[in-house]
């Protein structure tokens, strides 16, 4: 079983991310980044089911410019075993990115793609979905547990009630929630094995997919300070502030 893994490269977690002066977009000068959280646990789940048996080789890819590669040259370090760059300066909304996987799905004809179910930079969670309907795949989005059996993939997902648990027949979409796994940290030696692994790099303009925008960003603001808080003298003056001032009850 071939499984196919979508990463995407944001800013790092724990950097403060900063605003342009402008409020154009994030500044990112300087700025430390790393693999998507949520995409590190689909790689991490993708080399847990190859060390299972149950895959036989786990592709990375990734979409953007050149600086991509740093990403995808860790995920071979964690342990998959090729790695693709589909090449692009443009800006990228969800859409363009589930066209160009679905092409890309189309060449490499995996089995399972396991996503991040969102980035942290857009929030979108968009993608998973979108390339599911673009395959014509069944999903499984927001997994906690992925068990492969047989020519089924059963799939645990976390929803507002609880767990729901899916089985879809392979060939099929899964995005990963925090719970699925705990990720692995790449070794000194296997970042040295990394550099001899494949990386095929894709012009996207190649793939035949329109990448124009179909949204326009008109201005990016940092959340509102939180305002310090008050100390009331009474219950009475508490449901009088309550009503009065946050309106929050009549």
């Amino acid at each position: 079983m071939k499984v196919l893994v979508p990463i995407k490269r944001v800013i790092d977690y724990n950097v403060k991310a900063r605003v342009k002066a402008d409020n154009s977009d994030v500044d990112l000068t300087n700025v430390k980044m790393a693999m998507n959280p949520f995409c590190e646990i689909a790689v991490e789940e993708a080399i847990r089911l190859k060390e299972a048996g149950s895959a036989t080789e786990v592709i990375a890819v990734s979409i953007g410019d050149k600086a991509c590669q740093e990403q995808l040259r860790t995920a071979l370090a964690l342990g998959a075993d090729k790695a693709i760059h589909i090449e692009t300066d443009a800006k990228l909304e969800s859409l363009h990115v589930a066209k160009l996987l679905a092409k890309l799905v189309e060449q490499e004809n995996p089995e399972l793609v396991i996503l991040g179910k969102q980035s942290i930079d857009a929030d979108n969670n968009q993608t998973g979905q979108m390339l599911g309907a673009l395959t014509k795949r069944g999903q499984g989005t927001f997994a906690s547990k992925l068990v492969i059996e047989g020519e089924n993939a059963v799939v645990t997902r976390e929803v507002d009630g609880g767990l729901q648990t899916v089985s879809l027949p392979l060939p099929a979409i899964v995005t990963t929630d925090l719970r699925l796994n705990e990720p692995r940290y790449a070794t000194l030696p296997n970042i040295m094995k990394a550099k001899r692994k494949p990386l095929d790099v894709v012009a996207a303009d190649t793939l035949g997919v329109d990448l124009a925008p179909r949204v326009e960003l008109v201005k990016v603001e940092e959340p509102a300070k939180r305002e310090a808080g008050v100390i009331v003298e009474s219950v009475e003056e508490l449901v009088t502030k309550l009503k009065t001032e946050a309106k929050v009850i009549s």
